[in-house]
């Protein structure tokens, strides 16, 4: 079994948090004053779809592990965040 470094990356809007294959080990999502969304792609804003959830305005922070090794991500790993103050700290390696 092959381990790599663990890396974060913050976001708060869209954005690429690693342009390259990595692998998508997880994240933590504080939701915001409005409902929201966080998507997490591979390939960019029109990419394909990794990981999707909605948020509740004020709601609980929560997190989410992907299994394994994580999720493989060839082209790069795009995250879509919506929603007042919504904010993700991805983790990916």
């Amino acid at each position: 079994m092959m381990q790599t470094d663990v890396k974060a990356g913050y976001v708060s809007a869209t954005a690429t948090v690693f342009n390259g294959r990595t692998r998508f080990k997880g994240l933590v999502v504080t939701p915001g004053s409005a409902t929201g969304t966080v998507v997490v792609r591979d390939g960019g804003a029109s990419g394909t779809t990794l990981f999707s959830t909605t948020t509740l305005a004020n709601g609980t922070p929560f997190a989410f592990t992907v299994p394994g090794e994580g999720a493989v991500c060839a082209t790069d790993l795009h995250v879509t965040v919506t929603g007042t103050a919504t904010t993700a700290t991805v983790f990916y390696g």
